[in-house]
């Protein structure tokens, strides 16, 4: 796996992260409560320029939190969080600005149902740029064509694909806007291994070809292997961990050897 990994950043005693200089998102001292329970507490991360980084973490550790809390779905207690350079916490225009500059793969695709895929594509372009119809559709066909889906399928509506041409669909509707970075929260799930191979293959393409940073939210070993240049593990509201593969598969901290080195892990390992 050809590799752009940034020299991977570990957590220090005092929970302060290292800065990388070429960081795109910065996190710094992030905390998230629903209620009394603290999901993430006092979290630091950064995402290097045109890196695919991997967030994984056990079933309810909150991965898709932190991407939901950076694009602003989920509010935070404290911390910031800078994208661009930009501090999330400014005014309405410069967020605005930012959110222009990223596209955004939900989970299970979330396509507006009552939209066909080209109304889906089309729809963050119309909320942000003016342009004429003609336009619009250049733009979705291309995108389509990104994503390796036929023109045809424009006219089509989300409850007549299959699971992976609505991940695909999906991602096409996140390249819209010609992003800068693009966040995929569990891109393979649901997908059979195979649809999943050929998903992380394309992501990494479009990585490659568009210059692309990938913030992924995801429990698929495979893409982790294949896919990744980066993985940084989330454990008890923060970052235990953060390095390549190789890196997890050397460490002897008690979750990483269960999770990297399990039944499920032969795959990718043997």
């Amino acid at each position: 796996m050809t590799s752009t990994t940034a020299t991977p950043i570990t957590e220090t005693p005092t929970g302060a992260a290292s800065t990388s200089a070429d960081a795109i998102i910065s996190v710094r001292d992030l905390t998230v409560a629903f209620g009394s329970r603290r999901v993430l507490d006092g979290l630091n991360l950064d995402v290097a320029r045109g890196e695919i980084l991997g967030f994984v973490g056990a079933s309810g550790a909150g991965k898709s939190v932190l991407m939901r809390t950076i694009i602003g779905l989920v509010p935070k207690v404290s911390g910031t969080i800078e994208v661009f350079g930009t501090d999330l916490d400014g005014g309405d225009k410069e967020r605005r600005d930012v959110e222009r500059r990223w596209g955004i793969l939900f989970q299970h695709g979330a396509l507006f149902s009552s939209l066909n895929v080209r109304q889906n594509i089309q729809f963050p372009v119309r909320e942000y740029l003016k342009v004429s119809e003609r336009l619009l559709d250049e733009i979705t066909m291309a995108k389509l064509t990104m994503v390796g889906l036929k023109p045809e399928v424009a006219d089509r509506y989300p409850s007549e694909l299959s699971g992976g041409m609505i991940k695909r669909v999906a991602l096409a509707r996140a390249l819209a806007l010609d992003p800068e970075i693009v966040f995929l929260d569990e891109p393979t799930s649901g997908l059979d291994p195979i649809g999943a191979g050929d998903f992380d293959e394309l992501v990494r393409t479009l990585q490659r070809t568009l210059g692309l940073t990938v913030f992924m939210v995801t429990h698929d070993l495979d893409s982790l292997h294949t896919a990744c240049d980066r993985i940084a593990v989330l454990g008890n509201g923060k970052i235990i961990a953060q390095g390549t593969m190789a890196d997890m598969l050397a460490s002897q901290h008690p979750w990483l050897r269960e999770y990297f080195h399990g039944k499920r892990a032969r795959a990718v390992i043997g």
